[in-house]
């Protein structure tokens, strides 16, 4: 079944199509913790991959237009908290507030970054590089420590959530 299809140059006068394009990517769903001036930060981020092996590495990519941009680039610290399906509320309340932390249990690890616990995979990580990205800075960590559970994973696609389960 042919589907009708838009074709376009990317330009500043249709980042709606661009953003609609890249939101044919399903994502999983994360939030990056780091410690700041002001205490314990969040963000909801779905800019995050795996980039190693050896060395364990990965990256996310903050907006440097985000208020809370200037706090995760100055961290050398971090933790990337994978959420399962049922974290949902987790993700809302990250994409709301910064300090979402505040109200939430929590603990901190060696490196003094608040962790949540019970997400489904959890990246705690030490900067190890970034690059500039247009209008969003590139965070490559080394991983320190990790750890995962089982369950499903709370997914995003065409700016919805969702759930992918496991069969």
């Amino acid at each position: 079944m042919n589907m009708p299809v838009t074709s376009f140059k990317p330009d500043a006068e249709n980042t709606r199509l661009l953003r609609d394009a890249f939101g044919r990517f399903a994502t999983g769903v994360t939030i990056v913790t780091a410690m700041s001036e002001d205490g314990p930060v969040g963000i909801t981020a779905n800019s995050f991959s795996s980039v190693s092996l050896d060395p364990p590495m990965v990256l996310w990519s903050p907006s440097k237009t985000s208020r809370r941009f200037p706090y995760f680039d100055k961290a050398e610290h971090y933790a990337i908290h994978i959420l399962a399906a049922e974290q949902d509320s987790l993700c809302w309340g990250f994409a709301k507030d910064a300090f979402a932390l505040q109200n939430l249990p929590h603990e901190v690890n060696a490196e003094g970054v608040p962790v949540i616990a019970n997400a489904l995979a959890r990246f705690e990580c030490k900067r190890s590089a970034h690059f500039e990205g247009g209008d969003h800075k590139i965070i490559l960590g080394e991983v320190l420590r990790a750890e995962m559970r089982e369950g499903d994973a709370l997914a995003f696609y065409a700016g919805k959530y969702g759930q992918f389960a496991q069969s």
